[in-house]
């Protein structure tokens, strides 16, 4: 490959325990290719996974840490033997092109159904609906009052993330990534609009982000600190409950000053806006006030391109990027980039369809 070294991106960097080639960073993405009745990962995950290892870091798609945390149809899990085996294939041939790959683990809670969950209630921080629209077998319908976690439920769930973690570390995995981005269970839990609790795991922005910390904990005494990531996104926006204003912005800054004891490998941080079109000053702005609460490694991520990216890090705002929908069409994008080559395109329509086509089907680019 003819890396052009100025590029920041194409620099090796060590996060934590993790020595990475390149800062190009595989974000995670749900595919919907678990098309069988375990949630198992097929030769068909192996093969795209293994297409992408010229990345710095590949994290997987969000994997179900257990039965109750499904929320979408044909995405993995973690938590049984079977579907530990089937990731055990995808690292041994990640890792025998010379990849690197973490887990990434998470729990849809609130914005689960009853469709996907035996006809049980998702289950949530505090029995509010969020108001948002569930993807179920049936297509689209609209969330209900969950149920809220009791304690004793709030430590099962603890133990739901241990085990993944255990299960992780068996299937050959370099690291793991908490997923607590999106309108996901551990946002849930730090969102003051969704979670109304009056004991431990409420009432203060202190109190809301307990059960994330316990999670760290959880998952780094399995795997020690410095191959965990924890993935964050302080400015989502989703309906009336997900609103990024200055209150939540302000338990996010202690948040991140909280993580940063915990000598994580990085903090993988999703940035205001997405998109072409997102605003340059908006995102500078949202990194540097990441960098000034964070004292840890920073990957970033969010509708970043080649020139954003290599600018990102060389402003000193960020250790690595991630690029979500650009690895779909182009599995050599470390490549691409080091080469200056134009981008493919990927079809839409294929992003969740299941089966090989727009998932293990798009070329590499020709060399000249």
């Amino acid at each position: 490959m003819s890396d052009d070294a100025s590029q920041p991106l194409l620099r090796p960097v060590r996060l934590g325990a993790l020595d990475l080639p390149n800062r190009v960073v595989m974000a995670p993405m749900t595919r919907a290719r678990a098309t069988n009745p375990g949630l198992v990962p097929t030769d068909q995950h192996a093969v795209y996974y293994t297409q992408r290892a010229s990345a710095g870091l590949i994290v997987t798609e969000g994997t179900w840490v257990g039965p109750d945390a499904i929320g979408y149809i044909h995405v993995p899990g973690i938590y049984t033997d079977e579907q530990t085996a089937g990731w055990a294939r995808v690292t041994d041939a990640v890792h025998a092109a010379g990849g690197r790959i973490v887990s990434q683990v998470g729990h849809l809670g609130a914005i689960s159904h009853p469709d996907h969950l035996g006809g049980r209630l998702p289950v949530a921080p505090s029995a509010v609906n969020p108001v948002a629209m569930s993807f179920t077998p049936d297509g689209p319908k609209e969330t209900v009052t969950p149920h809220a976690l009791t304690g004793a439920e709030i430590a099962a769930t603890l133990d739901d993330y241990r085990r993944a973690a255990e299960n992780a570390r068996r299937a050959g995995f370099d690291g793991q990534e908490i997923h607590a981005q999106g309108n996901h269970l551990i946002a849930q839990f730090l969102n003051p609009h969704l979670n109304r609790r009056t004991d431990a795991y409420g009432g203060s922005g202190e109190k809301r982000a307990r059960f994330l910390l316990e999670v760290v904990e959880a998952v780094t005494d399995v795997w020690g600190a410095d191959r965990v990531g924890v993935k964050l996104s302080p400015y989502w926006r989703d309906g009336s409950a997900f609103t990024a204003d200055e209150d939540m912005l302000a338990d996010y800054d202690q948040l991140l000053k909280r993580l940063g004891d915990s000598d994580l490998a990085y903090l993988h941080l999703v940035g205001p806006e997405d998109g072409a079109g997102a605003d340059e000053t908006l995102t500078l702005a949202a990194f540097g006030r990441f960098r000034a609460h964070y004292r840890g490694a920073v990957v970033a991520n969010l509708g970043f391109t080649r020139e954003s990216g290599n600018d990102l890090i060389e402003r000193g705002l960020a250790d690595a990027v991630s690029f979500g929908a650009p690895y779909i069409a182009n599995p050599d994008l470390v490549e691409r980039f080091a080469r200056g080559l134009p981008l493919a395109e990927a079809d839409r329509d294929t992003y969740y369809a299941g089966g090989e086509r727009g998932y293990v089907d798009y070329p590499v680019a020709v060399r000249s």
